[in-house]
């Protein structure tokens, strides 16, 4: 992972991209529905506002993170749709209101923590640079939602390179979502960045090697994609089964999405 002030700086460039995207619709456009059956525009930034609600409460009050922490895992979705219907009863300016408070909060919290700290978190206690990283991960994926219910083209940047570290180290989600057994072999990532800069994980001689787009990979690995339509190619049949079931988040996969499902946004 890259410098911790980087990663917030990015964090922070992530959320505001989304809120130019969001920024000037009127009520109508933000019950557009969106690609996640039955979600609209206003639950993605609603599910945004709470997730950089819990960050903010991980990295600054960590007793009430536990409490949220502590329902959520009784009953996860349901938590998350309990948080979600305090926002969608507010109006459309509310919502993004409290989601640039959430987001501003959940920034400066994770600024303030110690280097080398431990943050807690919904499964493993982590370090603030890579929890950032998991809001970039959740700006990523439901900032793309949006992007695609809009039919807006998103212009990736080298700032995803937070995502695709972040996404090589989750390689063994999509395994346990599935209640498979991940493999124990490494993998090797080569991936060109949108600046044409190659970006390298994983072990040099791995025989399990998936290479191609960066910005394509962060679509596959937040499931908005399907892999037909993206430039990535696997070697190894290791890598081709992960190219199918790819995930960066815990939590089930939902159905993702269909080939050609994109392409009359070009």
């Amino acid at each position: 992972m890259n410098d911790s002030r980087d990663v917030l700086d990015d964090l922070t460039a992530a959320g505001d991209e989304i809120d130019r995207l969001v920024a000037e619709l009127d009520e109508r456009q933000w019950d557009t529905p969106t690609p996640a059956p039955g979600w609209t525009v206003k639950h993605q930034i609603a599910h945004l506002a709470f997730i950089f609600r819990l960050a903010g409460a991980a990295a600054g009050a960590p007793e009430v993170f536990k409490t949220a922490a502590a329902a959520a895992a009784e009953d996860f979705e349901g938590a998350v749709n309990a948080a979600l219907a305090g926002y969608l009863d507010k109006p459309a300016a509310t919502v993004l209101d409290l989601w640039r408070e959430e987001r501003a909060k959940a920034g400066a919290a994770l600024a303030a923590v110690p280097a080398g700290e431990m943050v807690p978190w919904l499964v493993n206690p982590l370090p603030a640079p890579v929890l950032a990283c998991a809001g970039i991960m959740e700006l990523f994926g439901h900032g793309q939602d949006v992007a695609d219910a809009l039919g807006i083209r998103r212009e990736p940047t080298d700032r995803i390179l937070h995502l695709v570290g972040f996404a090589t180290l989750t390689r063994d989600f999509g395994y346990q979502a599935r209640g498979l057994t991940p493999p124990s072999e490494p993998f090797r990532f080569e991936l060109t960045g949108p600046s044409g800069a190659l970006w390298e994980f994983g072990p040099a001689d791995a025989e399990q090697r998936i290479t191609g787009s960066a910005n394509d990979f962060c679509l596959l690995a937040t499931r908005r994609r399907h892999r037909a339509d993206l430039e990535l190619s696997a070697t190894g049949a290791e890598a081709d089964r992960y190219l199918d079931i790819a995930q960066a988040y815990r939590g089930p996969a939902g159905p993702g999405r269909t080939p050609g499902q994109f392409a009359h946004l070009g």
